[in-house]
């Protein structure tokens, strides 16, 4: 079972009068790239959650977000009358000095007054309580993050069955070509042979052993022979699809390494490839080869 590196999961969950919100995204990277927002109320334990985040995904460039959505009214500050009373007392103070009338303000003593400049002064409305995180609320964040997270391995195995699909068809596609390029394989030996023997007769002046000939062609029909290089092929594209029905996740690396000694054989039967039809296969077999080395990358 192959996962994929790339994924979404959310979860939404209610403390008292709050929402919890978590979000998790990820994309393919080569190692774990955590990049985390937490609301500041959480943040003592960003190391608890980048542990769960850790365990859960494994590899990938991961943004994680937790936010706090509070119910409307229930962000209304207090007012602060201690600060009040101590403006109160301050503005007394001064129009004692400034010998103005006991107790007004603006030429009137209305109480209306007084408050119309008293909750207009720095901070009176400020919040000044510090909030606490309970265990309980934590215990809620916990399984709000957890459940953000099987969202998001949800969503990676779907895609990680997608992409299994796409390699079993390109897998399938190389070993049909590889098996069409028997026919010009056989083919080829026997053009070698009429070809070099041609090419002797067109010089009649020269003699030549006949027995030596055919061992001469023997050793450089060998040399072009591509027997080794199909069967290595084929146990890679045997292994590849072992690789890939593997339960415990995270092949993606070996799936590369895998490709890459596919890429090998491949080669290595083009160089010895003398004949434009093989050639051809080989090319269409690359082509293949590039697309599933392409998704690979994505293959958790």
């Amino acid at each position: 079972m192959i996962l994929s590196m790339t994924g979404y999961g959310k979860a939404v969950a209610t403390f008292k009068e709050k929402k919890i919100h978590v979000e998790i995204k990820s994309l393919n990277s080569k190692a774990l790239d955590l990049s985390a927002r937490i609301a500041p109320l959480y943040r003592e334990k960003e190391m608890e959650i980048r542990q769960m985040i850790q365990q859960k995904v494994i590899r990938g460039k991961v943004d994680f977000s937790v936010w706090i959505e509070k119910e409307a009214g229930t962000e209304a500050a207090p007012i602060n009358v201690a600060l009040i009373e101590a403006y109160y007392r301050q503005i007394q103070d001064v129009t004692k000095k400034l010998g103005m009338p006991e107790g007004s303000v603006n030429g009137s003593n209305s109480a209306s007054d007084w408050m119309s400049i008293l909750m207009r002064m720095p901070d009176v409305m400020s919040r000044q309580e510090i909030e606490v995180l309970s265990d309980d609320e934590w215990d809620i964040v916990c399984q709000t993050i957890n459940e953000a997270l099987e969202a998001l391995v949800c969503f990676r195995k779907q895609e990680g069955a997608a992409l299994e699909e796409k390699f079993n068809e390109k897998i399938n596609n190389i070993e049909a070509l590889m098996e069409s390029i028997t026919p010009y394989e056989k083919a080829r030996v026997e053009k070698i042979r009429n070809r070099i023997i041609e090419g002797l007769k067109s010089i009649p002046e020269i003699e030549y052993d006949k027995n030596r000939l055919e061992q001469e062609l023997i050793y450089y029909i060998e040399k072009l022979d591509i027997s080794e290089e199909k069967q290595r092929l084929a146990n890679h594209l045997n292994y590849f699809r072992e690789t890939m029905a593997e339960e415990c996740g995270g092949q993606g690396k070996k799936l590369g390494f895998i490709a890459q000694e596919m890429g090998r054989e491949i080669n290595t039967t083009g160089s010895k490839s003398n004949q434009a039809e093989m050639q051809n296969i080989v090319v269409r077999m690359k082509d293949e080869l590039e697309q599933i080395k392409e998704q690979v990358l994505n293959a958790l």
